[in-house]
């Protein structure tokens, strides 16, 4: 009967540390788009936080019109993103081209290329709002 008890708390121990990791691990968002999540820590502004993202886009593959509770700062890791901010001319980014996003402002990206399009996202955000939300 211990032992049943042991695999009881054991099984429990790993349903919590899943649940407490997911956040940071890599996570589909929709077909051909990756986001891996690599930290996220209070600021010294109340009720602000930075959160910093990897996110992975298979070539051909768009990421539509969107939203954030903040600013985001974009670094192209590899590959070619073009980004459609608001209803500005679409701008494309290479590998070490970087690009700010005012908070609120409507966005969308998308990779031309023919290879995959990754770019290190950091978010200054409102904590506890959820960090992206979707615009018809």
């Amino acid at each position: 009967m211990t032992t049943m008890k042991n695999l009881q708390i054991a099984a429990m121990a790993v349903l919590v540390a899943g649940a407490v990791l997911a956040p940071f691990g890599a996570q589909a968002q929709q077909g051909g788009v990756t986001r891996t999540d690599l930290q996220r820590h209070d600021l010294s502004a109340p009720g602000r936080e930075a959160i910093q993202v990897r996110v992975d886009l298979a070539p051909g593959v768009a990421f539509g019109k969107h939203t954030h509770p903040g600013e985001e700062v974009i670094y192209v890791l590899e590959g070619t993103l073009e980004y459609q901010i608001d209803d500005k001319p679409p701008v494309t980014l290479k590998a070490g081209d970087v690009l700010f996003i005012p908070a609120g402002t409507v966005h969308s990206a998308r990779n031309p290329g023919s290879v995959t399009g990754s770019e290190l996202a950091t978010y200054i955000v409102e904590k506890g709002k959820p960090l992206l939300t979707l615009v018809k």
